[in-house]
């Protein structure tokens, strides 16, 4: 198994819910609003012996000519879009879900962003998303979700999908927010979003503002980080600047394993 973190930066984020670009060596967090938030954008790689699995989406921030920040970084490690085979989604907020979709300047269309993949996202989330006002969701193309073959809407608070991954509605972060576990070889490697979104949440008693139900997604932290550690799970956290991941030998960057 691989797992790779497709980092697309450090950011700051207010209540105006909008990403600003943040440099550690140089910026100085003081500077930034109230109530800012530093967060790492880090989607994930996973290659398993059955699939190359993309881990959300990112904030879907293009070059000059248009081509996805999130495709680049594939290309870093030897990857193309084609070759993503499925694509999990814990929830549909802009931070996760940016890079879904990818504009087509020749037919002035969205499209899915990775041609050969299979979306696995909770209906629900998907209903949820498209009947919010709130800043957190860009749901410009979601309707292309609805009705399309490469999209698979899972349906159930809990399942299997393919024999090996595990997805669960868990309703902290957001009311129909997912986590995925991917097992393979004795392994566990857990990935929990935004309820599970740094290493230091997991080991304190810490209740989000951002969170739908705050106490909740600490509850659950709690009995994640005691599971895990007791059965070597590896964590992917999305939106640690320091440790993407962090696994039974400590903070661990790029996992490969056989």
């Amino acid at each position: 198994m691989k797992i790779i973190p497709l980092s697309e930066g450090s950011f700051t984020i207010d209540q105006t819910k909008e990403f600003v670009p943040f440099q550690p060596s140089v910026d100085d967090l003081q500077s930034r609003s109230r109530g800012s938030l530093l967060v790492e954008i880090q989607p994930f790689l996973v290659v398993t012996d059955k699939d190359v699995l993309l881990l959300d989406t990112g904030l879907g921030f293009t070059d000059g000519q248009g081509i996805l920040q999130l495709h680049q970084n594939l290309a870093l490690h030897g990857y193309y879009p084609s070759d993503v085979t499925k694509v999990l989604m814990s929830h549909l907020h802009k931070d996760h879900a940016g890079g879904l979709f990818m504009h087509d300047s020749l037919t002035s269309e969205d499209k899915l962003a990775f041609p050969n993949a299979i979306y696995y996202i909770h209906r629900k989330e998907i209903e949820f998303a498209l009947s919010s006002q709130g800043a957190s969701y860009d749901t410009t193309s979601f309707e292309l979700l609805l009705e399309n073959e490469q999209v698979i809407l899972l349906e159930d608070e809990k399942g299997l999908i393919d024999g090996y991954i595990e997805f669960e509605i868990t309703a902290g972060h957001s009311p129909f927010h997912q986590v995925f576990s991917i097992l393979e070889k004795n392994r566990i490697v857990f990935f929990g979003g935004d309820e599970a979104p740094q290493l230091q949440q997991m080991k304190t008693k810490f209740v989000a503002k951002y969170d739908a139900d705050g106490k909740k997604a600490m509850e659950l932290r709690s009995v994640w980080w005691e599971l895990g550690i007791k059965e070597g799970w590896v964590f992917l956290f999305y939106h640690d600047i320091k440790t993407p991941s962090f696994g039974a030998m400590g903070e661990i960057g790029l996992i490969m394993t056989n």
